[in-house]
């Protein structure tokens, strides 16, 4: 009886010393983007590489609204980063806080986006170049509102008792994982489709 105890506490010591495989199945999704973005990314490449006129006349791009979506993602990574250090301190307020932060910083560049859209003057069928650009900033348009819905499903559960803590924050963790996921691949879009374009 005695070991039989013995093992049975022995063996729930050792599982609660297993890595949460949540947070590995989101690596593993982000890793099989990454090869989605990069197929993307290199497609775009190529066609840059055997067009003679790119981006071709017509579908000019602007850096404007651009560069200030670049500035509000890239600072939104730091943003949520203070939030998960304050839920590995106990501070639920101070998460809520710059979770709240974030995800307003998320819907301005969503909102920029759109606008950015509406002011082109080309279509998705309009040549190559449009295809791509289309194709590429949608697909991460769609990432960014689907890191929106994380935060604020965080934020919405943060208001039952207990739910996050110094010791229960995986969710908000992977949350933020994912955030910073987000923002790497803008910087290489926005590095290709707008700087490298231009200059």
């Amino acid at each position: 009886m005695t070991i039989a105890t013995t093992t049975s506490e022995d063996h729930s010591a050792g599982h609660e010393e297993h890595p949460d495989l949540r947070v590995w199945g989101l690596l593993t999704f982000l890793a099989s983007e990454s090869l989605m973005f990069g197929g993307f990314f290199a497609t775009f490449l190529f066609f840059r590489g055997i067009t003679p006129v790119w981006p071709p006349e017509g579908s000019e791009v602007e850096l404007l609204v651009p560069t200030i979506n670049t500035i509000i993602l890239v600072s939104s990574s730091f943003v949520i980063h203070f939030g998960d250090k304050a839920i590995k301190k106990n501070n639920l307020k101070g998460m809520q806080l710059w979770y709240a932060i974030t995800a307003i910083m998320g819907a301005i560049f969503l909102a920029g986006q759109v606008y950015e859209y509406s002011t082109l003057g080309y279509g998705l069928t309009t040549n190559v170049f449009a295809n791509c650009f289309y194709i590429m900033t949608g697909f991460h348009g769609l990432h960014v509102f689907i890191g929106l819905l994380l935060i604020l499903r965080a934020l919405w559960r943060s208001r039952l008792p207990g739910e996050y803590s110094a010791t229960n924050h995986t969710f908000i963790e992977m949350t933020e994982i994912y955030w910073h996921f987000v923002d790497i691949i803008w910087i290489v879009l926005f590095t290709l489709v707008y700087v490298l374009t231009l200059f």
